[in-house]
């Protein structure tokens, strides 16, 4: 097995096992808990559900077309789209939100195993219409469950991350801090390094306020 393939399949796994933590925090939820607001100004716990559904319905859709050999666009109709598609179930019922989340979470883990080799080598184009590898496609998806699952403002916090996604993160996220700073050489602040990973990843992922931090944009 190719460096690829292992990733994959360490992505797949923690994912797997994310979208299941997810699924058992939404057990019990009720629909006055889903109009109220999440940690995400101005969307509701409604609004982050429907995000997630809709979320991976365009990762199968992107996956299928890159399957084909096609590039496809993860929201047909860009952010306009993409927007649209989350106000327009954003109020549905708790019911129907946790229905939609565990209908598309199995219909893109169908699809994961679905994919051909063509399919994990293409490209999609997202909302903002950057171009999407499909072979970091799964690792998106984690990243979305993970850190909107504490957005959801439940139980389940950012000191719950996932220890695995958490050390990928972080180095995605000191590359991009890096590339971001004069000739790339900034190094992260003292401060951050003090802090536990979960924490430091919290504040550049924009989910805390560090006093002695600046703010990183939010991904």
């Amino acid at each position: 097995m190719d460096d690829f393939g292992r990733t994959l399949n360490i992505h797949v796994a923690g994912c797997a096992e994310s979208h299941q933590r997810l699924l058992q925090s939404l057990d019990s939820l009720t629909d006055d808990q889903c109009r109220e607001p999440s940690a995400l100004p101005g969307w509701t716990r409604g609004h982050v559900l429907s995000h997630l559904a809709r979320n991976a319905e365009s990762h199968v859709h992107v996956l299928q077309c890159a399957a084909r050999g096609e590039v496809g666009e993860q929201y047909v109709g860009g952010a306009k789209a993409r927007k649209e598609g989350i106000e327009s179930h954003a109020h549905d019922s708790a019911e129907s939100l946790v229905n939609a989340v565990r209908k598309s979470i199995y219909a893109l883990e169908g699809q994961w195993a679905a994919t051909n080799s063509e399919g994990w080598q293409g490209h999609g184009v997202n909302s903002a219409g950057a171009s999407i590898a499909m072979s970091d496609i799964v690792f998106l998806r984690w990243r979305e469950v993970e850190v909107h699952h504490a957005d959801l403002a439940l139980a389940f916090t950012s000191a719950n991350w996932n220890s695995t996604y958490v050390r990928y993160e972080l180095d995605r996220q000191v590359m991009l801090w890096r590339a971001s700073k004069p000739m790339g050489l900034t190094p992260v602040p003292k401060i951050a390094l003090q802090l536990s990973p979960n924490e430091r990843l919290a504040w550049f992922l924009g989910r805390t306020e560090v006093e002695g931090l600046p703010k990183p944009p939010s991904y």
